[in-house]
C-alpha cells in the first residue's frame, strides 16, 4: 500500500483527485492511504439536510459524494482518506467503517484515551463527545472518504452545524482530553495500527 502525506490541502481539489484515482484504477493498481489536513471548510454528505447547517459564517460550504450529513473539517484534525480495492481484498464497506474506528480507537489508547465506537452512529466516541467521523463511499468495488481524527484544533466551528446530523453533539479533541501530541507521530502512527491488521488480512 503506497503512503501519501499531502500536508495541508484545500477539500475540493482532493475530492476530485480521490475520484479521478478510483474511476482510473483497475485490478492491479497499487492501494494507497492519504494523510492529510484541510483548510477550513463544511462538507454535505450527498443527502445531507441544509437544516443541520446552524448559522452561516465564512467557512464554506462543499457538497459531496459521500454519505452522511454535515461535518466540519480543519488544522489541527487528522484527515485519513483509504484508496482501497475491497473487492481485491474480499471486504465489505462495513468492514472498513469498523477497521477504521478500531483503528482510531487503538491510537487513542496509545494515549491513555478510552474511546468506543456505536452502531447507532457511525465514529469514535469518549465520554459521550465524538473525537472522530466517518464517511465513506464506494464505486467499481473500491473505496474513497474516509475517517476525520480531531487531534488539537479549533472545536468552535462545530457549534455552528448539527453534526453528522446529530442536534446537540458534542465534539472534542486529543488536546481537550490531556494528550499533547504532535500531527507527524499521530500520523506515523495512526498508519502503524492501520496497516497492522490490514496488510495480515485480519478483521480489526
Amino acid at each position: 500500500m503506497k503512503i501519501q502525506d499531502l500536508g495541508l490541502r484545500d477539500y475540493l481539489p482532493t475530492l476530485q483527485a480521490m475520484q479521478q484515482f478510483t474511476l482510473q484504477r483497475d485490478e492491479l493498481t497499487e492501494d494507497e492511504l492519504w494523510l492529510l489536513e484541510h483548510y477550513p471548510v463544511y462538507t454535505q454528505g450527498f443527502n445531507g439536510q441544509d437544516a443541520h447547517l446552524l448559522n452561516k459564517n465564512t467557512i464554506p460550504v462543499v457538497q459531496t459524494d459521500r454519505g452522511g450529513q454535515i461535518t466540519y473539517h480543519g488544522p489541527g484534525q487528522l484527515i485519513v482518506y483509504p484508496l482501497i480495492d475491497l473487492r481485491r481484498r474480499n471486504m465489505g464497506v462495513r468492514h472498513m467503517i469498523t477497521h477504521l474506528e478500531n483503528s482510531a480507537i487503538t491510537l487513542l489508547a496509545q494515549h491513555d484515551i478510552d474511546a468506543y465506537s456505536r452502531k447507532d452512529a457511525p465514529g469514535v466516541y469518549c465520554n459521550d463527545a465524538k473525537i472522530a467521523s466517518l464517511g465513506l463511499r464506494v464505486k467499481r468495488g473500491a473505496c474513497y472518504h474516509g475517517l476525520s481524527l480531531n487531534i488539537d484544533m479549533d472545536l468552535q466551528p462545530f457549534a455552528d452545524i448539527n453534526p453528522c446530523g446529530y442536534p446537540g453533539m458534542q465534539m472534542t479533541d486529543m488536546n481537550t482530553l490531556g494528550a499533547k501530541v504532535d500531527m507527524a507521530l499521530i500520523k506515523q502512527q495512526f498508519v502503524s495500527v492501520f496497516l497492522s491488521h490490514i496488510e495480515q488480512g485480519n478483521t480489526p
